[in-house]
């Protein structure tokens, strides 16, 4: 028998010390090879997703797939039979109890105060079966291309959105994800069936994504999305090519008679940091305003933390300003150098100890509204904003990220170019 120590906090729970067991007794509790998951939403609908999981030098990993994206938790414990999974990044866990080929338990996302707790199971898959038919089979008709989505139609919280969709040689495997004016859903995977039902979902730790609907002609009626168990919503699209969303460039602006901004807020260190300090002056800054919990906004600090890096000697800055779902500066701060560490980003993190776009708006007056996280300001070498941009296209978008790098990186190098 191996003893292996680790210690971690996770919610309210603190393991201080895990008996692991030999490879052969602890795959009985975890057991290595790909498995096929599902979270209750409610008492009919539920999220299907799948994992791997993976032991190697008595350390245990669960990758959970998402089409294209492949996220690693490399945070597991074990005790008798139950096995506790912490998901990176985002301040999230599963609790649950082994019973060998089955896992059954809860997912509970902290960053949630209500309706955070959604049932779980999932089963080992060791032969061909259910949806991994759907890699030998086809279907009649393709859901492949662009798509124009009303979400919740003729009510006050209706909002636009562009459904890209992937079908390769018609079979019944689809993946793709959805662009609003704040952001994407990030990488989708379901299926297709001959009554040209289908089904596309996410998890990523932060967020359950669930979309369904059914197809007809050049149309998709009886839309449905689910994101956990807090939000549900209705959505109907059709087909076109052609349409676009509103430039991200001009849903939030400096109000009348502002051409600047600033602020001050405490860094990871407690050390009160403001824009106007002599570290900024005569540089070129991009400020983001994001959250941990935003998958949106982890896919932006992973592409500034690079750009940052290939451009600081060239006098480019960046501040983040986390507005995290706490109360409690020192958990806001773990939880911001989680995700600072993960992507060995350079650059300042200031905690507002705010939260959502409201409170965001208040501590940045001069704007006229913040929309979304992550909203990025673009400032010149003089501190003048020359751009705000609402939302980020993560890489789950294809063309529209490659296309936004591009622009991102054209304009600060024309910022730093100036004089």
């Amino acid at each position: 028998m191996i003893n292996k120590r680790r210690t971690f906090k996770s919610g309210a729970i603190l393991i201080v010390s895990l008996l692991f067991f030999n490879g052969v007794l602890a795959q009985n509790k975890l057991r290595v090879g790909a498995w096929r998951s599902v979270l209750k939403l409610n008492d009919s609908t539920e999220l299907p997703f799948s994992f791997v999981v993976k032991y190697d030098l008595d350390l245990y990993s669960v990758v959970f797939n998402n089409a294209e994206e492949k996220i690693t938790a490399n945070e597991i414990a074990i005790k008798g039979d139950s096995v506790f999974i912490r998901m990176p990044l985002f301040d999230s866990e599963f609790k649950l109890i082994s019973y060998g080929d089955t896992l059954k338990g809860v997912w509970i996302n902290h960053n949630r105060k209500d309706k955070n707790i959604i049932l779980f199971r999932a089963v080992q898959i060791r032969k061909r079966c259910g949806n991994e038919d759907m890699f030998s089979e086809r279907v009649s008709f393709s859901l492949k291309g662009k798509w124009e989505c009303d979400f919740n139609p003729g009510s006050n919280d209706a909002y636009k959105a562009i459904g890209m969709f992937n079908q390769e040689e018609l079979y019944k495997v689809i993946t793709g994800t959805f662009s609003t004016e704040t952001g994407d859903y990030r990488y989708l995977e379901g299926r297709i069936d001959e009554d040209k039902r289908f089904q596309i979902s996410c998890f990523d730790g932060a967020h359950a994504f669930l979309f369904t609907g059914k197809v007809k002609d050049d149309s998709i009626l009886n839309g449905h999305f689910y994101s956990g168990k807090h939000s549900h919503e209705i959505w109907i699209a059709k087909r076109n090519e052609n349409f676009q969303l509103r430039n991200p460039d001009s849903l939030t602006y400096l109000k009348p008679g502002y051409s600047k901004i600033d602020f001050s807020f405490k860094n990871l260190e407690g050390k009160q940091v403001s824009l106007s300090d002599d570290k900024y002056k005569n540089k070129v800054v991009i400020i983001q305003l994001m959250g941990t919990w935003c998958p949106n906004c982890v896919d932006e600090t992973k592409f500034l933390s690079g750009f940052h890096a290939r451009y600081s000697a060239k006098g480019l800055e960046v501040i983040a300003l986390a507005f995290e779902r706490t109360d409690d500066f020192n958990k806001a701060v773990t939880n911001v150098k989680r995700l600072k560490d993960r992507y060995v980003a350079s650059y300042d993190f200031l905690i507002t100890m705010k939260n959502g776009a409201q409170q965001a708006s208040e501590a940045l007056p001069m704007l006229n509204k913040v929309m979304a996280f992550p909203t990025t300001i673009y400032i010149d070498k003089k501190g003048v904003v020359r751009k705000i941009y609402t939302g980020y296209y993560g890489p789950a978008t294809g063309d529209n990220y490659t296309k936004q790098v591009e622009e991102t990186t054209r304009f600060v190098e024309k910022l730093l170019a100036e004089e």
